[in-house]
């Protein structure tokens, strides 16, 4: 991403009901994997660091590892989250075969900087036998908007898409699905209107009021997916894989 988009994720990462949302769903994940203490997590495309350190503040017990492309962002990253973070790329990463327990990555393998089937096979190198992996993705390449433009989002995937590509690269599917499906309404409803002419991404502060009834929501679906209750669409899909 360009580095004004670098510096808006650092400003908000964690107030922005979004990011708060994505860290809390990516920690559940992570800690429903039950890793033996002293495993090692790699956040894959880490950018300024929020994940990074949200997970090392709620999971001590974990070694985290982050990379980014970025120069800037990656000094970001390593100052916020208090952990080294290696300059790199996800197309050709540079650690050892079999080096991480998991890797967790959120909105990266939908860039234009990356080479998809590359990444994958990176991920899968670099993850041990029977290693997981965590991923993030934009729902839907009808939902293409600005928002898409301003931080180089060059794919979008339905479930079953994203499922496609990792079985196609190797990985056993453990679960998918969507979530963000409460708001997915009011989502469409942005993007379809004002959202097609914003000349900014969406990453922004949100008057607190707002800010906070967006988080509340996305808490309540957080319950309905523990009751098994969750809704077969939404703005994200996410996806846990395990490397055979």
């Amino acid at each position: 991403m360009d580095q004004d988009e670098y510096d808006r994720m650092a400003a908000v990462e964690e107030t922005l009901w979004w990011y708060r949302a994505l860290h809390r769903i990516q920690q559940q994940r992570l800690a429903a994997l039950r890793l033996a203490p002293a495993s090692h997590i790699l956040d894959a495309g880490c950018g300024t660091g929020g994940l990074l350190r949200f997970l090392r503040q709620q999971m001590p017990e974990l070694v985290f590892h982050g990379l980014e492309f970025n120069t800037e962002a990656a000094r970001m990253a390593q100052a916020k989250a208090g952990l080294a973070v290696t300059e790199g790329s996800v197309n050709a990463m540079p650690f050892g075969d079999a080096a991480f327990d998991a890797i967790v990555s959120d909105d990266v393998l939908c860039h234009a900087g990356v080479d998809e089937a590359a990444a994958l096979a990176e991920f899968r190198r670099c993850l041990k036998p029977g290693g997981r992996l965590l991923l993030n993705l934009p729902a839907y390449a009808w939902m293409n908007s600005p928002h898409d433009i301003h931080v180089h989002n060059a794919r979008r995937y339905t479930k079953r898409q994203a499922v496609e590509r990792l079985a196609r690269a190797g990985f056993v599917i453990e679960a998918a699905g969507y979530w963000n499906s409460l708001l997915f309404p009011l989502m469409l409803l942005h993007r379809m209107s004002v959202g097609k002419m914003q000349t900014a991404s969406d990453v922004r502060p949100l008057a607190p009021w707002l800010n906070t009834a967006l988080f509340s929501i996305v808490r309540q679906e957080e319950w309905l997916n523990r009751c098994g209750l969750g809704l077969p669409f939404g703005g994200s899909v996410w996806l846990q894989a395990k490397r055979s």
